[in-house]
């Protein structure tokens, strides 16, 4: 069941070039949270795989997000009439958050330490953290809801996400031209926003953000505006100047527009596919499902970044068009032209159980393969025994 091999030839043998290239100049990294995660590194064992730290992370933000949902499955608990989540929700919010920026944070740093560092250990990282950003959005949107007036509409709440979906494409992009990964400075800025918020929601209560802070304008207001902003104009810019760069140095490791471009196909097609089904659905499905269409979007952009990452780290073409298109393109023409009928919200469960399926069945197999490969375990720091 878990023996298909998704890594090709051509990208096993590239991996064996392959060497680790980052750059972080974001200020509250490297003068703040940097000196925290070295002291903290050294409090773990080292009998401990580093991976054991990345996937932990990642385990307990899942948790905390089937907390929220399990509460406010509609995005309704923080709107006007409706029961709230409870603050102990907003507090374990706020512990596994911090925690997880910390594992992921001290991962790399314990894999050098253990002298345990692998191509497999930062796909795993890198993969798992296109995963994590849809959930760490989707969990900050019970903190508003998308009802009443401080609210965040679902059309708005799918908006945002795709922004920050892309914006982390952005930087695997950028590595996948120029072979440097340009540390998002949004990253740690996020993370300590997103632990103070569920801070704050425990203490004082979703009510905190129902009072305008400036000129009228409501928290969730100015937050999104700094999400897109930021986005738009930090993001997008420094992503095209590291490559012009690049491109001025005759260091770009793509040599036509058209191979530098080409990543980014398939992400685009899959927001345009989920956008015709948000326009056109005759049953309103994202504002009826908020949280189960966003789910699909997250996986499904978790699954092509994946492969977008694999191809980066190799060296090698990525693809043109992502398989899951083919079946995505087929359940929206079903729905927009109302073949689905009264009938979309069961196939909207359907694609969501048969998407995160295929995703976990890859990560799995790749994980196996690249363990095989590297002949290493990926939760122990032991050598895999052949047999």
């Amino acid at each position: 069941m878990f023996q298909r091999q998704y890594v090709t030839a051509e990208q096993l043998a590239g991996f064996a070039h392959y060497k680790y290239s980052a750059v972080d100049t974001n200020p509250l990294s490297v003068y703040v949270m940097q000196p925290l995660w070295n002291r903290l590194v050294k409090t773990v064992p080292l009998w401990i795989a580093p991976n054991v730290l990345t996937f932990s992370g990642f385990l307990i933000i899942l948790l905390n997000y089937f907390i929220l949902s399990l509460y406010d499955w509609h995005y309704t608990a923080s709107g006007p009439g409706h029961e709230h989540v409870p603050a102990w929700v907003w507090l374990f919010a706020a512990f596994t958050t911090f925690c997880a920026y910390a594992l992921d944070s001290v991962d790399g740093k314990h894999a050098r330490r253990t002298q345990s560092s692998s191509p497999l250990g930062e796909l795993f990282d890198h993969g798992l953290d296109s995963w994590a950003a849809s959930v760490f959005t989707f969990s900050l949107f019970s903190v508003f809801g998308c009802t009443g007036q401080t609210g965040i509409p679902a059309a708005r709440m799918y908006s945002v996400s795709c922004v920050i979906l892309f914006t982390f494409m952005l930087s695997h992009w950028e590595k996948y031209n120029t072979g440097v990964l340009f540390l998002p400075w949004a990253y740690d800025a996020s993370q300590v926003t997103l632990t103070v918020v569920y801070l704050l929601t425990a203490a004082f209560g979703i009510e905190a953000w129902h009072r305008p802070l400036l000129f009228g304008y409501y928290f969730v207001d100015i937050l999104i505006a700094l999400l897109v902003g930021c986005s738009i104009f930090l993001a997008l810019p420094q992503t095209l100047h590291n490559i012009f760069r690049a491109y001025l140095r005759k260091t770009l490791k793509k040599e036509s527009l058209y191979e530098g471009l080409l990543p980014l196909v398939s992400p685009c097609l899959l927001f345009v596919l989920f956008s015709i089904w948000v326009a056109l659905s005759p049953y309103d499905i994202l504002r009826k499902q908020p949280r189960l269409f966003l789910w699909i979007v997250g996986v499904a952009f978790s699954n092509v970044t994946c492969r977008v990452i694999i191809c980066q780290m190799t060296n090698t073409r990525t693809e043109a068009f992502h398989w899951l298109l083919l079946p995505l393109a087929a359940v929206v023409c079903a729905a927009a032209t109302g073949f689905l009928g009264k009938v979309e919200e069961h196939a909207l469960s359907a694609f969501a159980f048969f998407v995160t399926a295929a995703h976990v069945h890859y990560g799995i197999c790749v994980g196996r393969q690249l363990g095989k490969h590297f002949n290493i375990c990926i939760f122990s720091l032991k050598k895999r025994i052949e047999g």
